[in-house]
């Protein structure tokens, strides 16, 4: 196949291939410019003794001074290569076992990631419900749909303020802020989703004889559900960028705050070793979603239902039930979360068992 034919496909050899190709030429360049943007630093020791304005008795001569510092560094023998703008590749690899012993990078990590789960957790729990009443009933329709379409125009950012004042600047805050982030594109995107139901299944079930309820467990609800998978996915990015925003707002831990901490420090290698975790996860939770999406709604994959899908099932909506579970005590009842963890603990693992023999009996299917 010619590689130049128009939205043509690649071969699973091809695209490994190409793949690694352009991380190559990506590494390249991402070299060359770090080269091109270094600089020489001499090796010198720069006089100390710049007294301070405010001394009226110094009797340093301050121009001398500087005029002995400046003639130090033109006559430097010995020079070190900075790189203030960009670093180099090599530099950004070597700089995560100090991340790790020195700046806590899993626990900040593991912080940000669950704050981001819980943001989640809370747009997901309020869009749903609201969505779909806004979505399947004139009332809520007339009464709030307008004032849903504008909540895009929000510049979120510009609301960090207000939620300070709301909830504080503790983590609940973030929380908040993360959710409401989420809320202002998710709660459109299921009122849009709604609407485009198609009416051929919903009048096959009017036609035997279905009731509202029955039509919204039975046709809405799989049809829906099925699209804002793909809908959540997208979402992930913006989650990240809020997640960030309002960990800079008091910089109490978190991938935000080491972000902050060491830009200002001016480790830029640092800061690029952070963000390459950053991307790391982000492509981790796509991954993650498409797997759900494979195993919740296997239709879209499917032409019959393989078998030991539903035990996949059963154990994925388990440990989502428990993460909810965790979650919600978390919030409202933060004790008992903490009695309760040992039981949730055993029921997640449950749960994983329940996935692994349901995919052991996926894969003997070889229906994928």
């Amino acid at each position: 196949m010619s590689l130049f034919k128009l939205r043509g496909k690649l071969s699973k050899q091809q695209s490994w291939i190409l793949g690694l190709i352009g991380l190559a030429i990506f590494l390249v360049v991402w070299w060359v410019l770090a080269e091109a943007f270094s600089d020489q630093r001499p090796l010198v020791d720069i006089d100390p003794r710049i007294p301070s304005t405010l001394d009226e008795n110094s009797n340093i001569n301050v121009d001398s001074l500087l005029k002995a510092d400046s003639l130090t560094l033109a006559n430097a023998t010995e020079f070190e290569k900075i790189y203030p703008l960009l670093p180099p590749p090599d530099k950004v690899v070597t700089s995560y076992p100090d991340l790790i012993e020195k700046d806590e990078l899993f626990k900040n990590t593991l912080r940000s990631v669950w704050l981001n789960l819980q943001g989640y957790f809370w747009a997901i729990f309020i869009s749903i419900p609201l969505g779909f009443l806004i979505g399947l009933l004139p009332l809520f329709r007339g009464l709030f749909s307008k004032q849903v379409d504008a909540l895009r125009y929000l510049p979120l950012t510009a609301l960090t303020g207000l939620f300070i004042i709301w909830f504080g600047i503790e983590d609940q805050m973030k929380i908040a802020f993360l959710a409401f982030g989420i809320i202002v594109y998710l709660l459109p995107v299921v009122v849009q989703r709604i609407d485009e139901v198609k009416d051929v299944y919903l009048k096959t079930v009017f036609t035997l004889g279905a009731n509202n309820w029955q039509t919204i467990r039975s046709v809405y609800i799989p049809s829906v559900m099925s699209k804002l998978m793909d809908d959540i996915r997208v979402l992930t990015a913006i989650s990240w960028t809020y997640i960030i925003i309002a960990e800079l707002l008091n910089r109490q831990g978190g991938i935000g705050s080491l972000i902050y901490i060491k830009a200002r420090q001016g480790q830029i290698e640092k800061v690029f070793a952070v963000l390459i975790i950053i991307i790391l996860i982000g492509f981790l939770q796509d991954r993650i979603f498409v797997y759900l999406d494979k195993r919740l709604f296997p239709h879209k994959y499917y032409k019959s239902n393989p078998t030991g899908i539903k035990e996949v099932e059963y154990g994925l909506l388990t440990i989502l039930g428990v993460l909810m579970l965790g979650i919600l005590l978390t919030a409202m009842i933060p004790s008992m979360a903490g009695t309760l963890s040992q039981l949730m603990t055993i029921v997640t693992l449950a749960g994983l068992l329940m996935i692994a023999y349901g995919e052991l009996n996926v894969q003997r299917s070889n229906v994928e």
